[in-house]
């Protein structure tokens, strides 16, 4: 077969408005305005709407202390009796108890459904915020979990019975009105103060706490990235500078905590400051009304005691606008995560796949980048065959390594394993059947079994036949505890070839169909980089799909098939020795 050699000054831009493809976060968010989240939420309609009721039953029976005083004062003391006085005791002790029980039922059944909302949501978060980047714009994943925690504080604290109970507003301004009507307007008045009051401070402290949300995020974010490098840092002198540039940001957000905290206490204390006045001019007003003999003193207390009742609601509001304003800003990010999940992977591989890559017209793009990273690159991996992707740093080598095996997040084109796309296939089901080391070789907390295993069940011939092929096993039988060695976090306890090795056999565990290596020597001395070429020998002869891509002209004796990459663009691919012989003539005929 003659090789493709395609000249370097051929490149052309991809025009940014191009059709997003199938794996954009685009066109995997949701086109009919439904959303995982919001589905969830509203499965639990009937739990909220027995707490509504639970709601009710409490907020009607708040009418108990009311209707107790102006039995004690009109009718007890002006009657003188005992037995009328034991018997309303009675009954308002028995309607208590029966209020305590619905505010008990109440809060219980929220605190059940938050557990239960934390139980359906807490795998579709976890793996939401996994497939994140889907979602170019999520920066921070991670906090996925906390988003989550937010939400399920604020609908099993008081803030929550604020709304069920603020509805009811009405009815005790209306038993007010019965009492006088003068009371009655006086509650209206207060209530619409108490609300222009919320208001108020929804727009004075919303923009003010996010602001400082977002720099104490930001200063936790610089200090957690830069404790990963704590050696580089230690040995160099360089913990001064950084506790300064730390500090900057550290100073930043306590300041812009301390103009929130200033703004809600202020909003907060003339929040206080009105619902003292209420309850001293309803006090007033009542004993005005008294004076003139409109209204008994029983009437009057119940009245102040009802006022103050019917606005608690509307003043639990006004404390409750921080938690309220963190759990909007959760819900709007879990909200915004979750829309955006991986379109059309439904299927299940049944059978094992035979390993034939293709890779047809595929332009890759980076987020903020106007040029595409990959620009129509075109070949082809055949079983049994090992093909090398060659190219300098920055031509787009690792990107494509991506988005074979499906975890770039914006192309456009097709990759297919077998004659179908692998965006059409879940994960886990895919997953199996491909191999994967990365240039970053990540190790997990765990022992080296586990991570050979892939965190799954440790298959004891699986484990170290994987290592075999990577040329590890003699080296792990001389660990302390064998394959029962801790890694470490991130592989701490290993060094750079170890995990590099340990890396390689995590990608051979189960004889996947198709092995991606990126750049698997970087970190190998010479006895480990002839150990991995020996790996990928044994591939080759059990029929495995090999993509190995690196910058060591030593992998090229392995090569069945080249592609050589430049500036995105594949400028020649086919066998080894054809392409090696037409870029030398190439060269040649320019030395000319």
């Amino acid at each position: 077969m003659r090789p493709v050699i395609k000249p370097t000054n051929t490149m052309h831009n991809m025009s940014v408005g191009s059709p997003m493809s199938p794996l954009s976060p685009k066109a995997t968010a949701s086109t009919n305005g439904s959303n995982p989240l919001t589905e969830v939420l509203l499965s639990f309609r009937k739990e909220f709407f027995v707490v509504g009721l639970f709601s009710a039953v409490v907020n009607l029976l708040m009418l108990t202390p009311t209707i107790y005083m102006l039995q004690v004062f009109d009718r007890v003391l002006v009657g003188q009796s005992y037995t009328t006085l034991l018997v309303v005791s009675l009954i308002t002790l028995f309607l208590f108890c029966m209020m305590a029980f619905g505010e008990r039922a109440r809060s219980v059944l929220l605190v059940r459904t938050g557990v239960k909302l934390d139980q359906v949501l807490s795998k579709k978060v976890f793996l939401a915020s996994f497939l994140s980047y889907l979602n170019p714009t999520e920066s921070d994943p991670s906090k996925a979990f906390g988003y989550l925690l937010t939400l399920r504080q604020f609908m099993t604290g008081g803030g929550i019975f604020a709304l069920f109970d603020s509805p009811w507003l009405p009815i005790f301004i209306g038993v007010l009105f019965l009492l006088h009507p003068l009371l009655g307007w006086m509650a209206i008045g207060f209530s619409v103060v108490q609300l222009a009051i919320a208001w108020y401070g929804y727009h004075v402290s919303r923009k003010a706490q996010l602001a400082s949300e977002m720099s104490q995020v930001k200063a936790q974010k610089f200090l957690q990235s830069k404790l990963r490098n704590i050696e580089v840092l230690s040995s160099m002198g360089m913990l001064a500078p950084l506790y300064q540039r730390w500090q900057n940001l550290q100073n930043r957000a306590l300041l812009q905590n301390g103009d929130s905290q200033q703004r809600i206490g202020s909003v907060t204390a003339i929040s206080k400051f009105v619902r003292l006045s209420q309850q001293s001019a309803s006090l007033a007003l009542g004993a005005w009304l008294v004076i003139y003999g409109e209204m008994s003193i029983g009437a009057m207390i119940a009245g102040n005691v009802l006022m103050t009742r019917a606005l608690a609601p509307i003043d639990l509001l006004v404390g409750s606008w921080p938690g309220y304003l963190s759990s909007k800003e959760a819900y709007t990010n879990l909200r915004t995560l979750m829309a955006f999940q991986p379109k059309g992977r439904d299927k299940v591989f049944t059978d094992d796949p035979m390993g034939h890559l293709k890779v047809e017209s595929l332009i890759a793009r980076g987020v903020g980048r106007e040029k595409p990273i990959l620009n129509e690159v075109n070949f082809e991996a055949l079983p049994g065959m090992v093909t090398v992707v060659l190219g300098p740093s920055g031509s787009g080598k690792s990107t494509l390594a991506r988005a074979i095996l499906g975890v770039w997040p914006d192309y456009d084109g097709e990759i297919l394993l077998d004659g179908q796309s692998v965006s059409q296939w879940t994960r886990e089901s895919l997953g199996v059947h491909l191999g994967y080391l990365p240039q970053d070789i990540e190790l997990f907390d765990g022992t080296i079994a586990e991570n050979i295993a892939r965190i799954g069940e440790v298959d004891s011939e699986r484990v170290i036949a994987a290592a075999e092929a990577a040329g590890l096993h003699q080296t792990i039988l001389r660990f302390p505890k064998g394959y029962d060695t801790r890694a470490g976090k991130g592989g701490a306890f290993l060094s750079g070839g170890q995990r590099q090795r340990v890396g390689l056999a995590r990608a051979l565990y189960g004889n996947p169909a198709v092995v991606v290596l990126d750049e698997p020597n970087a970190n190998l001395d010479d006895a480990g980089e002839n150990a991995l070429l020996q790996a990928v020998q044994v591939l080759k002869q059990e029929g495995r799909t090999v993509v190995l891509i690196s910058h060591r002209p030593s992998v090229l004796r392995v090569a069945d098939r080249l592609v050589i990459l430049q500036e995105g663009q594949v400028v020649a691919s086919g066998p080894r020795d054809g392409v090696l012989a037409a870029l030398k003539e190439q060269q040649d005929n320019k030395g000319e």
